[in-house]
């Protein structure tokens, strides 16, 4: 898989440092930068190595989503020749509806999302709908701009309005259109937690890639928006995303009443998104099936849900690479670095004929910090291997190995 080009890691370090107020020093509340560079840092540092990049990672470091989802869509699409049909404007003030829209990016719509505020669309956001110019999807109406809900409609471009009286009513219409941009065939159907976000991220990447919906329930019930897009569809094919002490049996239950079910999930948010990068269904063709070298992947913090959605374009183009989640800005839980150490590729004698993999970073070093970037980076950096001389790498840390909650609607992953 070849590495991304140095261009379009200076189109999003110049995003990031011109149009969204990157800080140069954080000061000594920062522990990765002086409080004073010197000339000779400084000037390196402004190269954009290893702030924005290393050599098997991609920063995009904004400071919120909304950066984040402008500079990830130029990025994504830097070509005025290739871009994409429409954009997706979202509110921020609800991450279950990001998470969802992040569909509206696959084909045949092929609108990645940007976020306004309320009614207000930020510059960043602005700025990103005027280079890209979008000529309209036939998928949703000739659309440039899909709105969903309350947010701003910007003069001069033909829109498609989807309403909602409540957050889960506004999912309900996402999946609306996308279905009925696939002919209404019965869909793969993602069912995520409402209540915990972090649970339900790794979702946005998934529907970005695949253009299958996204749709919510609570722990022990099915919201009425819920069950009324999947009572209105012939009996989907329901994937439940997250372990039964998230979404308890009880739901899935009544869950088998409107399709079928098969879930798959991890105990924590951490190994959740894992067993969902691992997780393939052959029959169906549903997952990503990351389970050996020679991919891109994602990192977001958990908690931090409308970064996952910002960062769902990454991947639905490219690198086509699913999320995975680090639990503090400072640390890789034992459980990443085992599943980063089982996919590392490796090569026996020319590492030119090898397989690559490459993470892109999302958020600024508050969110993720330098050395976990640079630990991140030698995790997925293609090695010689393994030989009773040279031994494979061991996870280092004290959290102890992820293993999925025994369910007895949970398969065993690939």
């Amino acid at each position: 898989m070849p590495r991304p080009r140095l261009l379009i890691v200076v189109l999003l370090a110049a995003l990031v440092s011109v149009g969204c107020g990157r800080e140069d020093s954080v000061g000594e509340s920062d522990p990765d930068t002086p409080a004073v560079l010197t000339p000779k840092r400084e000037a390196f540092a402004n190269l954009g190595f290893p702030e924005f990049a290393t050599k098997n990672t991609t920063r995009v470091a904004s400071g919120n989503a909304t950066q984040a989802a402008g500079a990830i869509v130029r990025g994504v699409f830097p070509d005025p020749g290739h871009k994409p049909r429409a954009v997706t404007l979202v509110d921020t003030s609800d991450w279950r509806v990001a998470v969802a829209a992040a569909a509206l990016m696959a084909a045949p719509i092929d609108a990645p999302m940007l976020y306004s505020d309320g009614d207000d669309l930020p510059d960043v956001s602005r700025q990103t709908l005027e280079a890209l110019d979008p000529e309209g999807s036939k998928a949703a109406g000739n659309a440039q701009v899909i709105r969903v809900g309350n947010v701003a409609k910007p003069s001069g471009r033909k829109t498609t309005d989807l309403t909602g009286a409540t957050p889960l009513a506004l999912t309900r219409a996402i999946a609306g259109l996308v279905i009925s941009a696939k002919s209404r065939t019965a869909p793969n159907v993602v069912i995520a937690s409402a209540d915990d976000a972090s649970f339900a991220a790794p979702a946005a990447a998934y529907a970005a890639k695949s253009g299958e919906p996204v749709l919510f329930v609570n722990r022990d019930s099915i919201p009425p928006e819920t069950r009324a897009a999947l009572a209105s569809l012939a009996r989907p094919r329901i994937y439940l995303l997250g372990p039964s002490s998230v979404i308890s049996p009880k739901v899935s239950r009544e869950l088998r009443r409107l399709g079928t079910i098969k879930r798959v999930g991890g105990k924590d948010a951490v190994s959740n998104a894992i067993a969902f990068a691992r997780y393939y269904d052959g029959e169906r063709e549903f997952g990503w099936g990351v389970s050996t070298p020679g991919h891109g992947m994602v990192f977001a913090r958990a908690g931090r849900p409308l970064d996952a959605a910002a960062a769902a374009p990454l991947s639905g183009a490219g690198s086509y690479g699913p999320l995975f989640l680090l639990d503090g800005a400072d640390r890789i839980s034992t459980a990443l670095q085992g599943q980063l150490l089982d996919t590392k590729p490796a090569y026996r004698t020319n590492p030119v004929a090898g397989v690559y993999n490459h993470g892109w970073i999302i958020g600024d070093r508050k969110a993720i910090t330098l050395s976990v970037q640079s630990r991140l980076d030698t995790l997925l950096e293609i090695g010689p291997e393994s030989t009773p001389d040279n031994p494979p790498d061991e996870p280092a840390g004290t959290d102890g190995p992820a293993t999925d909650e025994p369910a007895t609607d949970q398969p065993a992953a690939p």
